[in-house]
């Protein structure tokens, strides 16, 4: 594994699983495998996984376009292409979350505020596509993608700047206050804040992530329902607030997306947290 700067800034204090169930009995059921990628700025490859960096996209295949209203063009017209936001290699972030037979994840969206897009994309955030491959199937590779017609002030907010990414393995565990024991729930609070020096290291681990608990900032944590059979859906992916990528979700949020556990068929939900 290499290494990347931003690992001592976000994971040195955060203890081992460990060391948190040691000191938090209660929190032995909770523990979900993550993925952490973290970002370095460098010039990735199509072939490495990346922030902001090129895609390995097929030379035939579509780029995809936005023609959803947003707060640059009441009508969405013309429809400006997205840019690419994160590609993960399977290798770097292995778990269950990957469909058989892919290999690369990919996220694009439109650096654009859409204040109100139709399901199941975010309310005042960017609109999202998301990509599987089998890297084996992209003989030719798309050389240039078409850039947006129009986006935020590029290099910060919803345009990335290229960045490599380091994998950074971990169990994650939930937001204290969704858990169901009030007692447990006072135990995770006290051992945060001995521990976090300010920041929640324990139960609020954000960034680019795949897999794990999701963060609940703003609200208190509550299901989110699968579009099509209503069943609670699991965090996949995370993209977070962050200078190094220069991303800035909402007012320095996370970008979430939620898979139903039934299967990919159901889609995804997207939400801006």
């Amino acid at each position: 594994m290499g290494y990347s700067p931003a690992m001592d800034l976000t994971y040195s204090n955060r203890p081992s699983a460990e060391e948190i169930i040691a000191a938090v009995p209660g929190l032995a059921p909770y523990p979900r495998a993550a993925v952490v990628l973290a970002p370095e700025r460098g010039e990735p490859t199509v072939h490495q996984s990346s922030v902001g960096g090129p895609l390995l996209w097929p030379a035939d295949e579509p780029w995809p376009h936005c023609g959803v209203p947003d707060e640059k063009s009441a009508s969405g017209s013309p429809a400006s292409a997205m840019v690419a936001v994160v590609q993960v290699y399977r290798r770097d972030a292995p778990g269950d979350w990957w469909p058989e037979g892919k290999d690369v994840f990919q996220l694009l969206w439109c650096p654009n505020v859409h204040w109100d897009p139709p399901a199941p994309q975010a309310d005042v955030s960017p609109v999202a596509e998301i990509r599987w491959r089998n890297s084996a199937d992209v003989t030719r590779i798309l050389g240039s993608p078409p850039l947006p017609v129009r986006q935020e002030d590029p290099g910060y907010g919803y345009t990335p700047v290229p960045c490599t990414l380091t994998p950074v393995p971990l169990l994650d565990f939930p937001y204290a206050q969704g858990l169901p024991d009030a007692e447990l729930v006072e135990s995770v609070l006290e051992y945060v804040e001995a521990t976090g020096d300010g920041d929640d290291v324990i139960t609020c681990v954000a960034g680019i992530k795949f897999g794990g608990w999701p963060t609940w900032r703003l609200t208190d944590p509550d299901d989110v329902p699968c579009l099509t059979c209503g069943a609670p859906s699991r965090l996949l992916f995370t993209v977070g607030s962050d200078l190094t990528t220069k991303i800035i979700v909402g007012r320095w949020g996370d970008f979430r997306v939620f898979a139903c556990p039934v299967g990919d068929e159901h889609g995804y939900i997207f939400d801006l947290h």
